[in-house]
């Protein structure tokens, strides 16, 4: 694996993170293009911002071959990140729509 890839991996666990928590809570869907949109974001947010405490692909990749706990810890990240964004876009479109 590269580490490309691995943030290409959690791109896309990002967006079904916000997928999935646009599709167990309707009230919180912005729809899928979206959700697509909300979970992208999240997850390079997320993954930037937390990512400093150790887990983000240049640290998983580090010894030449994936560390699969580092990954595994990217890879919930990436989903919560993707999730927590759509909840927080769902909070911020009702917000402006007062």
């Amino acid at each position: 694996m590269t580490d490309t890839l691995i943030s290409l991996i959690s791109v896309f666990i990002g967006i079904l993170g916000g997928l999935s928590l646009g599709f167990l809570f309707k009230n919180y869907s912005s729809g899928v293009i979206g959700n697509t949109i909300a979970g992208v974001f999240g997850s390079i947010l997320f993954i930037k911002v937390f990512g400093r405490l150790g887990f983000n692909p240049q640290a998983i990749m580090q010894s030449g071959s994936a560390n699969m706990l580092l990954f595994i810890i990217n890879m919930l990240v990436s989903f919560f990140g993707g999730a927590m964004a759509v909840f927080l876009s769902h909070k911020l479109k009702t917000k402006f729509n007062k």
